[in-house]
């Protein structure tokens, strides 16, 4: 699994004091790890990129020279300082790397990293340019899609306490603005625990597996939802099996702009039909949900469909529901209504958890 791209840029890749660093989603290289920075960049002075680790001449290293006259050359292997490293270099002044999980096989990668590369710096808008953010976007840009192709092609999702069946596995993506609670409620899935002291925005992409008994295994794609992340969310809602959307209900101040971000998704053509599972976190900041019957539950339902519009959606099944994730309360219903939503049936269409 891909854990880390990074990106060394510099007039001269050797001249230490003059190169730029980035990396994402977190800063596993920087400037001080010189030892590592120059075993990374002599791996290309030494032409090392097939798999017998063989010195390869100065014209077969070169993948392609694109129409913005971008010389690429083939990915090279490297296990350093316990990383698992393949990189490429880009006109002898750029590289990008990929950081495996130790096990990984890097040249399950190559034809996808090498068709990544030479899409996008064949894009008449070039993300190589002196800006740092659309250097930042081009590492998103590739690491959602060689995740996406590990996710999907190499690794087979694990089997956890069953057989693995096809028919069973559900891609869910989790999206909504910053400080809604996603990432919380990932772990809480996951560990049954919430951490109170964990209030930093995730400004990382990640999947993880969860087992619902004998209902199926959910591949949970969480996105950051800071501003910045939020043109990569059509990436990594592609083929997905159903969308959960996740707002803070407690944070009126923020409604217009999740009510703005939702609905920019939904008018997508290319996901008409998937269903929706609309969540209203923190509901434990506004009443006690615990309550049976409580009506002031019911009165926040109203006018949150209401603010919101959800009763013009159309074209897809979908549920809107309460939760906390701090609390507890209606995190085993969730899951019962993305199963719902999954294998939905006419006689279930009535169904409303919060009622």
């Amino acid at each position: 699994m891909l854990h880390n791209i990074f990106l060394f840029k510099g007039k001269k890749l050797q001249d230490l004091e003059d190169l730029n660093i980035y990396c994402y989603p977190e800063e596993i290289i920087n400037v001080n790890n010189k030892l590592l920075v120059n075993n990374i960049i002599k791996g290309h002075d030494k032409g090392i990129s097939d798999e017998d680790n063989k010195p390869l001449s100065s014209t077969s290293t070169i993948l392609c020279k694109n129409s913005n006259h971008y010389t690429i050359d083939k990915p090279v292997a490297q296990y350093i300082n316990d990383l698992n490293i393949y990189t490429s270099c880009i006109d002898e002044s750029i590289i990008i790397g990929l950081i495996f999980d130790t096990d990984d096989n890097p040249y399950d990668y190559k034809d996808i990293f090498e068709e990544l590369l030479t899409e996008l710096l064949n894009d008449s808008s070039s993300y190589f340019t002196e800006d740092d953010i659309e250097i930042d976007n081009f590492l998103i840009s590739m690491f959602i899609d060689i995740r996406r192709f590990g996710d999907e092609v190499v690794e087979k999702p694990p089997e956890i306490d069953y057989h693995f069946q096809r028919d069973s596995f559900f891609k869910v993506f989790l999206f909504g603005i910053d400080e809604t609670g996603k990432s919380s409620f990932v772990r809480r899935l996951q560990t049954g625990e919430f951490n109170d002291n964990y209030f930093t925005p995730t400004r990382k992409f990640d999947i993880q597996y969860i087992q619902a008994e004998d209902k199926g295994l959910l591949a949970v794609w969480d996105m950051p939802g800071q501003e910045f992340f939020r043109s990569k969310w059509l990436k990594g809602l592609q083929d997905s099996n159903i969308i959960v959307y996740m707002l803070d209900i407690a944070n009126q101040r923020r409604f217009e702009e999740s009510k703005k971000e939702l609905w920019k998704i939904l008018n997508k053509h290319e996901l008409n039909g998937t269903p929706l599972l609309i969540m209203g976190n923190k509901i434990d900041l506004i009443v006690q949900p615990h309550e049976k019957d409580n009506p002031q539950l019911q009165n926040i339902k109203e006018e949150v469909v209401s603010y919101f519009e959800f009763e013009k959606i159309k074209n897809r099944r979908w549920q809107f529901i309460f939760t906390s994730v701090k609390t507890n309360f209606n995190i085993e219903a969730t899951v019962q209504t993305i199963f719902d939503l999954l294998t939905y049936s006419p006689e279930s269409e009535a169904l409303d958890v919060n009622n």
